[in-house]
């Protein structure tokens, strides 16, 4: 494919802009950084200047995207409440009505792949409620207002921004209507432009990757995703803690920096049955009653890949166990 998917019209996005109040600024394509990226295009992929900034002109900067950016909740709620978002009795009902429907599916990916059917609900419970909520911001406009207006993140969302106009280009993805999540996350399973080219995978055979429509792509894609990332089947993710900790077995962040020997020499009473590493990392949970404490293995490290946050991962672990025991229970779906 030689060229982008042809734009909608500029007046179009004009008139939008004009009658709505939230709908931002266009992106000054005249602008340095701007000029900088349309230019790599060109030298780094051979798609010519004036294309790239066709698509650019067309992004708008979207004031509430850098709000969101600085109020994740990963950030701004103790674990307790930020449990209480994701594991809910409506989403594990959701979780085993949706493993029902789509159960041959994921049993042959889990069976090819090692990963577990629970991992991946996990996975789409928490990102968008088994597909219900995949974002409604363009992933150009919050790429677009990250890369440009964010300088924390400008680096890192420069990036993001070649590789989605790359991405849109080798799977026919119009980028002026694909729409995501406020940083620029894409379809069920939520991935950025960079996991999407690289991890994706064509679960149905039908020559493209589409995680908006197509489960066997979806399943295929987190399963991918894992694998890459060393997912150990048949190992366990995590082991609660009894007592405390000393201050210096904690993490500092999600990252493999203990050993399950030194845990041991220096107090720390868990269960390592079934870990057969010797790595591992340590973190702590707030909860109404006090802090409580956990022991990560190499699963659960992996699970931080896909968001680098141990809310995250454990969100997703205990959602994915929930769903699993309640279809394991032989409970009809609610």
């Amino acid at each position: 494919m030689n060229t982008f998917p042809r734009p909608a019209g500029i007046l179009a996005a004009a008139l939008v802009a004009l009658i709505s109040p939230l709908a931002g600024h266009a992106v000054d394509t005249s602008r340095p950084e701007v000029q900088a990226l349309a230019q790599r295009m060109a030298d780094e992929h051979g798609i010519a200047v004036q294309e790239s900034l066709e698509i650019l002109a067309q992004a708008e900067i979207q004031p509430r995207i850098i709000e969101a950016m600085d109020r994740p909740a990963e950030k701004v709620k103790p674990w307790y409440e930020y449990r209480k978002i994701f594991l809910t009795e409506k989403r594990i009902e959701a979780g085993v009505a949706f493993w029902d429907t789509h159960r041959a599916m994921l049993e042959r990916i889990s069976a090819e792949t090692g990963v577990p059917p629970e991992i991946i609900i996990g996975i789409l419970g928490v990102e968008t409620f088994y597909g219900r909520i995949t974002g409604s911001y363009r992933v150009l406009d919050a790429l677009a207002t990250i890369a440009f207006e964010y300088p924390k993140r400008s680096a890192f969302f420069t990036r993001e921004l070649e590789e989605f106009l790359l991405l849109s280009r080798e799977q026919d993805i119009d980028p002026l209507s694909a729409t995501g999540s406020y940083a620029g996350a894409m379809g069920s399973p939520q991935f950025i432009s960079s996991s999407y080219r690289a991890y994706a995978t064509d679960g149905d055979g039908d020559g493209r990757v589409d995680l908006w429509n197509s489960w066997a792509d979806i399943f295929a894609s987190v399963a991918n995703y894992f694998t890459a990332h060393r997912w150990q089947p048949g190992e366990p993710v995590v082991a609660r803690a009894n007592g405390t900790v000393p201050a210096t077995s904690l993490s500092a962040r999600p990252r493999l920096d203990q050993t399950l020997d030194g845990l041991k020499a220096a107090g720390v009473d868990f269960d390592r049955s079934g870990a057969t590493g010797d790595k591992a990392m340590v973190f702590e949970l707030e909860q109404e009653s006090g802090p409580e404490y956990w022991v990560g293995f190499q699963n659960f490290y992996v699970i931080t890949r896909y968001n680098r946050s141990n809310m995250y991962a454990m969100a997703v672990h205990q959602l994915g166990m929930e769903v699993a025991a309640r279809m394991n229970s032989g409970d009809e779906p609610g």
